[in-house]
């Protein structure tokens, strides 16, 4: 059930109606036309701009059209009022009766209420985390790691078929970094004095690793050169360091489809592949780069190198993918990784990349529609940066990182489901501030308490009532009868009720998880605003002592808010509490 769609499906009625009638001429289209809620929630419950979208087609006054229409709205029942403001919006108020259907509906379908088709037979695969494989996730993987499966959830609620993705970046410089930093802990295990060099990785976390290492081989690499040892060490320290980070990932609730590692495009010919793709396309030349901002001419050496016609698909520039000794860039196994996405058939392709990736999203972009020939869309999301903060102050750097907290830290100060919702409570582009203490509070200033106190506060109601003999499950509840559900404070919780369908659509339109914690924010002011002028106001305190209908019907409302928010908790991977401790 979304009431939106169902009044935006009576307004188009209304408007072919109006064709028929002549009021309209024939072959309007109508996908422009929508049914929102009104910016100030004095002027209705919702407003069309139906008027002033086809005026122009119509080749009549905005106010004209809308003067008609009102006229055709007010007649369906679920509309008590239609008024035109200004110069031609129109704002509708819908009858009580509508509003006081909204429980049963939400109590019948439980937490599939909200869910939607809009991604019916879509699949999209939604890459995010693909730390490289070099040490535990720090505290800028978490939000990422936290942002992408959010969304992934949202898809999946909006009916996408949904794939979970992460890309080992083992195929780089940095494996040859950490085997050698696990080769040093290895000799340390040995009992020999070691010195982590610039370059090598210093944190704790590589002495278990070496001291497996040294288990496993014993001696065996001991004064060794490298090419002995390099190869099996650093595959057996990628494989220790995926362990760690499947740990931590389990730690927040993160589980993934798919781990697809860069070792696998190289020698198989999947980047030939890719690249030979590109060039049937005529994408692929060989030329010379213009000098890159802000270098002398002096600094520039000119090279002739493999280039991708990257500006032909809205890049700034042109883009290496080979050098001029033959040796792949960083962009081509990138390319070749999208190309096989586009080869599975996916309908959509997600990125979340950390803010430093600032400027790989255009070319990435560029590539995946040159892949596709256009037909398979790119989205990139960007996750800023966290700040950590402890009684005020910047929170400390982690010991057994070296050199940053990792997610492993924070999930111990506060656990996954306030890690998990304090992620959320910014849009992803915008910077967060993440305060140990702040985030602990029981306070209204405090969103994750908020919301999981409205839950926790339902409860306690529902408790109270059976404890009285009143039946309260969900069956029972909504069959009951609302229609004394008429002060403002229940109808504005109801009409808050109503938008969550809505929601669900554009966050998963936009691809934006943080609008459901938003709204999960409001729902449960709304909630706690009814329950608070239950002090002042006798009718509207859930329990009615006496009357058991009456019990039932308020408690019907708010058992409804919980629902909503269970499921909303659902999609951010939050579990719902209780009670409050």
């Amino acid at each position: 059930m979304n009431l939106f769609s169902d009044i935006r499906a009576l307004v188009i009625d209304s408007l072919t109606a109006m064709v028929s009638d002549g009021a309209l001429p024939d072959g309007l289209d109508y996908a422009n036309v929508t049914v929102e809620p009104p910016r100030d929630p004095l002027h209705g419950d919702m407003a069309t701009n139906a008027a002033m979208v086809l005026a122009k087609p119509a080749g009549a006054k905005p106010r004209d059209i809308a003067d008609a229409l009102a006229i055709k709205l007010s007649a369906d029942p679920r509309v008590s009022s239609a008024e035109v403001a200004g110069p031609g919006f129109l704002n509708l108020r819908l009858a009580n009766p509508v509003w006081q259907s909204l429980p049963k509906a939400i109590l019948t379908s439980g937490v599939d209420y909200g869910k939607s088709t809009v991604g019916q037979g879509k699949r999209v695969n939604v890459e995010y985390v693909s730390a490289n494989p070099t040490g535990p996730l720090h505290v800028g993987h978490t939000r990422g790691a936290v942002f992408g499966d959010a969304l992934a959830s949202l898809l999946d609620y909006a009916g996408f078929d949904v794939t979970r993705e992460y890309y080992i970046n083992d195929g780089g410089a940095q494996v040859d970094v950490l085997a050698r930093s696990v080769y040093l802990r290895y000799l340390e295990a040995h009992g020999q004095d070691v010195a982590f060099v610039d370059g090598t990785y210093p944190g704790d976390y590589l002495i278990p690793v070496g001291q497996a290492l040294k288990t496993k081989v014993g001696d065996a690499f001991v004064g060794q050169p490298e090419a002995v040892w390099l190869e099996e060490v650093r595959n057996y320290a990628t494989d220790a360091m995926m362990a760690l980070i499947r740990t931590d990932l389990a730690s927040l609730g993160v589980e993934m489809d798919t781990f697809y590692s860069e070792k696998s495009l190289y020698g198989t010919g999947l980047i030939e592949a890719a690249i030979k793709d590109l060039d049937d396309k005529g994408l692929i030349y060989r030329g010379v780069l213009e000098p890159p901002k802000g270098k002398k001419p002096e600094d520039w050496e000119p090279r002739e190198q493999t280039l991708f016609k990257s500006t032909e698909h809205g890049d700034d520039v042109d883009r290496p993918i080979q050098k001029s000794d033959g040796a792949w860039t960083y962009f081509a196994p990138d390319i070749a990784y999208h190309y096989d996405k586009v080869q599975r058939g996916y309908d959509l392709l997600i990125d979340v990349f950390g803010a430093d990736h600032g400027g790989y999203v255009k070319r990435m972009k560029a590539a995946v529609s040159a892949l596709s020939g256009g037909k398979t869309p790119l989205d990139i999301k960007l996750t800023q940066l966290v700040k950590l903060y402890k009684n005020g102050e910047p929170f400390k750097m982690s010991k057994r990182a070296g050199t940053f907290v990792t997610l492993a830290d924070v999930v111990e100060q506060v656990g996954p489901d306030v890690t998990r919702f304090v992620m959320l409570t910014r849009k992803n582009d915008a910077p967060l501030d993440f305060d140990f203490d702040k985030v602990l509070e029981q306070s209204k200033d405090n969103p994750v308490f908020y919301v999981q106190y409205a839950i926790a506060r339902v409860n306690s109601v529902l408790r109270k009532a059976r404890d009285t003999g009143v039946a309260v499950d969900d069956a029972t509840l909504a069959d009951i009868d609302l229609a004394d559900m008429t002060h403002d404070s229940e109808l504005a919780v109801a009409r808050k009720l109503a938008e969550w369908p809505r929601l669900v659509e554009i966050a998963a339109r936009t691809n934006e998880p943080h609008r459901v914690a938003f709204y999960l924010y409001e729902l449960s002011s709304d909630l706690h605003a009814l329950y608070n002028k239950g002090n002042d106001v006798p009718d509207l305190r859930f329990l009615q002592e006496g009357n058991t209908h009456a019990t039932q019907a308020k408690i019907a409302l708010a058992r409804s808010v919980s629902v909503v928010i269970s499921a909303g908790l659902g999609i951010l991977g939050v579990t719902p509490v209780e009670e409050m401790r």
